[in-house]
């Protein structure tokens, strides 16, 4: 006789409340991922580095026609409630103090990734094209380049391209905007 054990999935509702009632420390470092809670790497100074200066690029090259949100909660779906490095989001007059991003709100989300590359590359990509987040670009400080994944589809993306040093790329939703990949890596 074999016995199949069964997953409690957490809701986003259910989680955010985890906190409230002492279940979660308040700053704790986690991630709603597909329902499960995973506890997010600490961040090294490379990877700090990386996040600093794309926050200052978009900031400087994109002014107020974004929101500029660094390591906080979107909430993709009902069970997932991710903390990318970066998002672009639509500036919204509220700060979004009224609820976190949903998937319509964001223009690009940026993981940098240092220890963390195989989590973002086989779990987090796939699940931002699962809820249509339009761009993502994953910033691999160890290869020392950036992927940009577009073009959702339920299993991840159908478009995806790596550049090098040397090479520029924009956001979608921005085509005008250049940024160099040596301004992201530095």
């Amino acid at each position: 006789m074999s016995l199949e054990l069964l997953k409690r999935q957490f809701n986003v509702k259910e989680y955010n409340e985890m906190p409230q009632v002492g279940i979660l420390k308040e700053n704790e470092r986690l991630e709603l991922i597909r329902g499960e809670i995973f506890q997010m790497s600490p961040v090294g100074r490379h990877h700090s580095a990386c996040v600093n200066r794309l926050t200052q690029l978009f900031s400087q090259k994109l002014g107020d026609r974004v929101l500029v949100s660094v390591q906080n909660p979107v909430e993709l779906d009902d069970y997932s409630e991710p903390q990318p490095d970066i998002a672009l989001l639509a500036p919204k007059a509220d700060f979004y103090e009224s609820g976190h991003p949903k998937p319509a709100d964001i223009f690009l989300i940026v993981e940098v990734a240092d220890t963390t590359i195989k989590l973002d590359r086989e779990v987090k990509i796939p699940l931002y094209g699962e809820d249509n987040i339009i761009e993502v670009w994953l910033v691999d400080i160890n290869e020392q380049c950036v992927e940009v994944y577009r073009k959702p589809i339920a299993s991840g993306y159908e478009q995806v391209q790596k550049l090098q040093r040397g090479q520029s790329l924009s956001v979608q939703r921005f085509p005008s905007i250049n940024i160099q990949v040596d301004e992201i890596l530095g």
